[in-house]
């Protein structure tokens, strides 16, 4: 449920762009800001002792801050800037090539060289990339160079937002690390309130809005998390395959967002990939 309120979130965001008088840095404060009250509250309620000890040591709490603007802000912004440029379901899809990032890095990291079947992904995931880009014409770009820039941002963010706080996420849990980090980076757009004008918001905007702090946001993360206490990360993966699906369908059938069978064959082939990495070694025992 929480990759389907990922995705529908995503198609949110998009809808909202339609509104020439939205900023995305607005926007984008603007969820940090909301969903970071909301999910800081609930941790604090939840977990006080380990909102406490976080707080306790300056070298963890300057940590947090740098996880907040390289991972989780850059994360956020980079995805709203990608869908701004392009569209709900390319900016997804182009996120979920976070796992290619996150391969490199291991192999620099443990200075080994990625086990085949990533390899593969790797080339599985190119391949689509190349499909979603150019819409199978190599002599021209079917996306902008902006969309394509931000886009690639956003996975790499997307990268750093998985593998920077994993050591936070051990020791104070998931929902207080990520409710302070969405927090802590919305505070860096507040000056932009004071600079940029107020939308022109109607009672739909408002709404939606609200849908992408709430659901968006908050549900989807405390669902997703509660998710991985009770199935296994393989099913995991697949599971979020229903993210750029969702925000596909959406965005095709009540967007109007054009949507050519080469961006469908790259779309999945990116998600595909990203399934085939979160896959047990022991589904693939002839591949190593």
């Amino acid at each position: 449920m929480g990759h389907h309120f990922g995705g529908m979130s995503g198609a949110a965001v998009q809808f909202l762009f339609q509104n020439p008088t939205i900023n995305e840095y607005w926007l984008v404060g603007l969820r940090l800001l909301g969903a970071g009250i909301l999910l800081v509250l609930y941790s604090t309620f939840k977990q006080p002792a380990a909102v406490k000890r976080l707080f306790s040591s300056w070298s963890r709490v300057l940590y947090l801050i740098l996880f907040s603007f390289i991972g989780m802000g850059a994360s956020q912004m980079s995805y709203y800037v990608a869908v701004k440029y392009s569209n709900a379901p390319t900016a997804t899809v182009i996120q979920y090539l976070a796992p290619v990032f996150i391969i490199f890095y291991m192999a620099i990291h443990t200075k080994m060289l990625p086990r085949r079947l990533n390899v593969i992904s790797i080339i599985v995931a190119l391949i689509g990339t190349f499909l979603l880009a150019t819409n199978g014409h190599p002599s021209h770009l079917a996306l902008s160079p902006l969309a394509c820039i931000w886009g690639l941002l956003a996975a790499v963010s997307e990268a750093i937002n998985t593998i920077m706080p994993r050591k936070l996420f051990k020791e104070f849990g998931t929902i207080t690390i990520v409710g302070w980090s969405m927090l802590i980076a919305g505070l860096a757009f507040l000056p932009l309130y004071w600079t940029m004008p107020v939308p022109s918001l109607n009672v739909v905007d408002v709404t939606t809005i609200l849908f992408i702090i709430i659901f968006g946001t908050l549900l989807a993360y405390t669902l997703y998390l509660a998710s991985i206490n009770y199935i296994d990360s393989s099913t995991t993966g697949m599971l979020g395959a229903f993210e750029p699906l969702v925000a596909t369908l959406l965005a095709v059938f009540f967007l109007a967002t054009p949507f050519s069978l080469p961006d469908w064959i790259g779309g999945v082939l990116i998600v595909l990939a990203t399934i085939l990495q979160s896959l047990p070694e022991r589904y693939f025992t002839h591949i190593k």
